[in-house]
């Protein structure tokens, strides 16, 4: 039977170890002027500017990721009230007023991302387990949901570092446990989060970014 999961990005879900899960969200800036749409659960970057901005990549790109994008506030320019989004269209925002974006940015933090292809069986997806991966369509998602299409590109699992994403589990998931089937929820947390101890991946900068 084919998985029920869509494409949903990357939806928060604990942290590595015993420490106190939040999910809590840091309050971070987008430029008014940023014209790239950052969906609900898309992966995002820090730029040089001291803005942040959605990954330049459909894989992820090269730049750390200082976490996972959860909505916005911001003044509308037409109505000049103020709008709370799942998502940042890209436009419409009073550049005389900050654009707030919330982030989930704890660099233990885990997530559910769905697979976007096969993993042929529950073994082969178990051996995978430990492996690390990059993402599919990290930069698409929709403008009536605001939720992101990101998907963990199953053709990219590798043993190598670099991967946005390390593969820690399998969801326990009754209804997408379908392993011939895409859809299956695997738990990762960001492999090169910018705001890990490290700290070894420089910011973006606008000309790499696409802002």
């Amino acid at each position: 039977m084919a998985n029920t999961n869509g494409a949903f990005g990357l939806r928060p879900i604990g942290v590595v170890g015993q420490a106190a899960n939040t999910t809590g969200m840091t309050e971070y800036r987008i430029a008014s002027g940023n014209t790239n749409a950052i969906y609900q659960g898309s992966p995002v970057i820090p730029l040089a500017t001291g803005f942040i901005d959605i990954v330049g990549a459909a894989a992820g790109g090269t730049v750390g990721l200082v976490g996972v994008f959860g909505g916005c506030e911001y003044v509308s320019s037409t109505t000049g009230e103020t709008v709370f989004s799942n998502y940042w269209p890209g436009s419409g925002a009073d550049s005389d007023f900050p654009v707030k974006a919330f982030v989930y940015d704890n660099p233990m933090q885990t997530f559910v991302i769905c697979s976007d292809a096969s993993l042929t069986s529950e073994a082969a997806a178990r051996a995978h387990v430990f492996a690390n991966a990059n993402f599919a369509t990290a930069t698409s998602g929709s403008t009536t949901t605001g939720i992101s299409s990101a998907k963990l590109g199953v053709s990219t699992i590798a043993t190598t570092a670099a991967l946005q994403l390390r593969i820690i589990g399998i969801q326990d998931d009754p209804e997408n446990q379908d392993f011939t089937a895409a859809g299956i929820g695997l738990i990762v947390r960001l492999n090169n989060s910018f705001n890990s101890a490290n700290g070894a991946i420089a910011a973006g900068t606008p000309s790499t970014t696409g802002v």
